[in-house]
């Protein structure tokens, strides 16, 4: 038998020379640090936490100490990191968390992860397209006097992020990089504002006195406020795409979720700053989502407070470009491994994405963007129902299905050293992990109890047990068929979270 020696040797490109040939593997040397950082920075959508996440914790939680909230977790989820960066140098997979859960827990349960993150991070990206319309459509009507329906601009938006979705990696990285670095200067711009000109209660610190996290809503606030981290843990995703996966993931993710902590905790101090300690609150619960702006209107003025409006959308289409792209690679990680059809494991054309992995991700943020259409009888520029709901109901299912994996793979860590007698050379990396891995319990153990605030449903709602319940279907449907390929076909459950090495059990098969 004959054999093409440009599929079974490595290329001068450095790309991933696969058994079954450069259709089965990423494009390797697209990323380095600085693309790496910003594609895993922008799906933190900062400037969206900041006039969204943080007044809404603010009025609904009534917790004045959100800064130091930000703190804590930012010390929980480095915690978490430094067992999870180790992993990131043994095992290279676009599945990242599944790849990593099954190396430690086993297939089963590793086929169990894969299908919570393939929902997880759908749902979180198809969840902002309720606000992103929402948003566009009020831009249109103040400044080009255009009234359309919130669902129009979501739908152009979910096919131009699934054309760039089938674009090299790179021209995504620049894309996200530049919305991203804007962005961000906006928003240090306004918290340099309010540190200048504070509220009657001057530059006070009172917002990181721990006597200010008491109360019944200090879990609920702490879901609120790790949901703001989500994107960090993506950076193992791209391993297969940069040149040294085992030096800069692990630095991508420190930097990215050190610079998120400090970068969030400041900023919140700032709104404390601007209002003052004493009424935050209540000046939360009367502007809600508007807060940020109508504090940057009287400090930095009306045109400024126009470009922050125009970048909290251009942030939102960052943060979903940045998703899309973690979607499509979970599901070509898991077409490579017999976990979706195999058509999901083959990259297209001289790009190297995974472009039926993109594909799905698109039709799956269409039809739920038009069935939520649908289902909205109101008038454009009205914030109705259904627009929150997309936003609310699939951002916390999101945010739950990650604070599951990010526990479950705190536990497959200590497992996965131990079992190769690396216990004693790993251990205060062990002893990080479990910590972390408990701290992340506790809040999934919270998101799960206060559900129903979460997603703005009364206490009797059956939202609050339906909605979480999906993470849970999704993971026993992945146990389930774990368990069918393990009975059935156990040459494929011997390749989850193989990844790229799997060609070896193929040519180990073949001869």
């Amino acid at each position: 038998m004959t054999t093409d020696s440009s599929r079974t040797s490595p290329t001068a490109s450095g790309g991933i020379s696969t058994f079954k040939g450069e259709e089965r593997a990423l494009r390797a040397d697209r990323l380095g640090t600085g693309g790496l950082l910003l594609s895993v920075l922008a799906a933190t959508a900062p400037l969206m936490v900041v006039a969204g996440v943080m007044p809404t914790t603010f009025a609904v939680m009534g917790i004045v100490g959100q800064p130091l909230l930000f703190v804590v977790l930012g010390v929980v989820l480095i915690l978490f990191s430094i067992g999870y960066a180790e992993m990131s140098r043994h095992v290279h997979n676009a599945g990242a968390f599944y790849a990593y859960i099954s190396r430690g827990l086993g297939g089963t349960a590793g086929a169990g992860a894969a299908l919570v993150a393939l929902v997880a991070y759908n749902a979180l990206q198809v969840g902002i397209y309720g606000i992103f319309g929402f948003e566009v459509s009020g831009l249109l009507a103040t400044y080009a006097d255009v009234q359309i329906a919130w669902w129009i601009p979501a739908l152009v938006a979910a096919l131009a992020v699934g054309l760039l979705g089938w674009l090299k990696i790179d021209v995504n990285a620049r894309v996200l990089g530049v919305l991203l670095v804007i962005e961000v200067l906006l928003v240090v711009i306004f918290d340099i504002a309010a540190i200048a000109d504070p509220g009657k209660e001057g530059l006070s610190l009172h917002a990181f006195n721990p006597d200010t996290l008491t109360g019944a809503g200090v879990g609920t606030a702490l879901c609120f406020c790790i949901a703001a981290f989500l994107g960090f843990e993506q950076a193992p995703v791209y391993a297969e795409e940069t040149s040294r996966p085992h030096v800069l993931v692990p630095r991508v993710m420190f930097l990215a979720v050190g610079g998120v902590a400090v970068f969030f905790a400041l900023s919140s101090w700032a709104l404390t700053v601007a209002t003052g300690p004493a009424a935050i609150v209540g000046t939360s619960q009367k502007q809600s989502a508007g807060l940020l702006f109508f504090l940057t209107e009287s400090r930095l003025g009306g045109t400024f407070t126009d470009v922050l409006h125009v970048l909290f959308v251009t942030g939102m289409f960052a943060a979903l470009l940045s998703f899309h792209n973690v979607v499509a690679r979970y599901a070509f990680a898991m077409g490579r491994e017999g976990l979706l059809p195999a058509a999901f494991g083959r990259t297209s054309g001289s790009s190297g994405a995974p472009g039926t992995g993109s594909l799905l991700q698109t039709v799956v943020a269409v039809v739920v963007v038009a069935a939520f259409a649908i289902a909205d009888d109101k008038p454009a520029g009205d914030p109705t129902a259904p627009v929150l709901q997309l936003f609310t109901w699939f951002g916390n299912i999101g945010a739950l299905g990650v604070i599951v994996l990010m526990a479950a793979a705190s536990l497959s860590v200590l497992v996965f050293f131990v079992r190769r007698g690396a216990a004693g050379a790993q251990a205060w990396r062990l002893v990080t992990s479990a910590l972390a891995g408990i701290a992340l319990l506790v809040i999934a153990g919270y998101t799960v109890k206060d559900f129903e605030v979460l997603v703005g449903a009364g206490p009797d709602s059956s939202l609050s047990w339906v909605l979480p319940g999906i993470i849970g279907l999704a993971a026993l449907a992945g146990v389930v068929l774990g368990l069918v390929l393990r009975a059935r076909a156990p040459e494929k459950h011997a390749r989850i979270g193989l990844g790229n090495e799997a060609f070896q059990l193929d040519k180990a098969a073949s001869s």
